[in-house]
């Protein structure tokens, strides 16, 4: 009896550290591993498929901020959202005299504390179906369900985006990757 109680207990210990574990786990993005012990620049220079939010992240001079203690949930934009945008809209908000319009775009990606799918679903749940996300640019993203296990985003203007890769954890917050750049009203 003793032997059985002591090899539940074993094995109740084992599953509560490898539920831990997948806590932390390595994601890959982009084709690069995204480590839980970095911080969300230091992750995100590696993918490949966020080089254009990189540099929009450094021509905004953000990366400061988003290397600091956080914690930041960030909906991040894949290269294909975009390039999704009009022609020459990236171009344009790199510029240094587009500086202002494009630290509040990227800043609108961003919700302050760590929300991971879990809690975003749960608190979509507690509002009916809606979550109305409050972004550090002081804009609102509204989260809702978009079948039984995807999140969709609704920005200001009425455009959508999905969560393509969820919880991919840093040391100072979360990031899901989006397919689409979602705008405050401006």
């Amino acid at each position: 009896m003793k032997t059985t109680i002591r090899t539940f207990a074993l094995a109740l210990g084992i599953i509560a550290m490898s539920a831990g574990t997948m806590k932390a786990q390595t994601v890959m993005v982009g084709g690069e591993a995204m480590y839980p012990k970095k911080n969300i620049i230091e992750n995100a220079v590696n993918s490949k498929d966020h080089t254009t939010l990189v540099a929009a992240v450094k021509a905004a001079g953000l990366v400061e901020t988003l290397q600091s203690k956080g914690p930041f949930t960030v909906f991040a934009p894949t290269n294909a959202a975009f390039a999704k945008l009009p022609a020459g809209t990236v171009e344009s908000l790199i510029k240094p005299e587009s500086k202002a319009t494009l630290t509040k775009i990227l800043t609108y990606h961003v919700v302050a504390g760590t929300i991971d799918a879990k809690e975003l679903m749960k608190i979509i749940k507690a509002g009916n179906g809606t979550a109305m996300l409050k972004t550090v640019s002081g804009g609102t993203l509204m989260a809702m369900m978009n079948g039984e296990h995807n999140v969709m985003l609704k920005d200001e203007n009425g455009n959508y985006a999905n969560i393509s890769v969820y919880d991919v954890l840093q040391s100072n917050g979360v990031i899901h990757v989006i397919d689409a750049v979602v705008t405050p009203k401006m």
